[in-house]
């Protein structure tokens, strides 16, 4: 597993949760993009993180991950994912992407991910719910990395993912899909938390 690397969007302007920065919201005490850098490099992988520049607040919080400047990122996640995987090293064989923005995703779930991954059959991994609902992380071997380099806009990398064959991976409950783009989405978390 030591040729698969871990890469997580954090360059995105967090605009739906203006003035606030859902990357920096407290979980576990910590801020989210802290949490989880931390569960990334608990894995034992390598771990780098897209950030919008190195002065920027949450360059602060990628604690032994490889932050990755976007200074673009404003195009969108297309950009974010371009630069994160050129920055790669040559020796990565495949990379698990993985928005910042989901507190449910545990280091178990990365490792559960990776684990399924076979060098002798490099093929699309996406994780998905218990009841089939695809999300994300994605992994995608290095075979794929140069269509990856082709994205543009804000879709992220669906373009590939809906031309390719995409094997899904469960994880617990809704861990796949709960993202928190809003002061709401983060309010009913918090609320089905306690």
């Amino acid at each position: 597993m030591s040729q698969l690397a871990i890469l997580l969007l954090a360059a995105g302007s967090s605009s739906r949760m203006a003035p606030r920065d859902k990357l920096m919201e407290k979980v576990n005490g910590q801020p989210l993009l802290g949490l989880m850098s931390h569960r990334a490099m608990q894995t034992g992988l390598s771990s780098f993180v897209t950030i919008p520049s190195h002065s920027h607040p949450r360059a602060a919080h990628v604690g032994n991950a490889i932050p990755i400047e976007v200074p673009d990122a404003a195009e969108g996640m297309g950009i974010s994912i371009r630069t994160g995987i050129a920055a790669l090293p040559d020796a990565i064989e495949a990379v698990l992407i993985l928005p910042a923005d989901m507190p449910e995703i545990e280091t178990q779930d990365l490792l559960h991910m990776a684990k399924q991954y076979s060098s002798d059959d490099p093929q699309i991994l996406r994780a998905c719910t218990i009841d089939g609902t695809p999300g994300h992380p994605v992994l995608f071997p290095r075979r794929y990395f140069e269509e990856l380099l082709t994205l543009s806009g804000d879709s992220g990398a669906r373009s590939v993912l809906k031309n390719q064959p995409v094997k899904l991976v469960t994880l617990l409950g809704m861990r796949a899909v709960t993202d928190l783009d809003t002061p709401e989405s983060w309010a009913i978390w918090r609320a089905n938390k306690n």
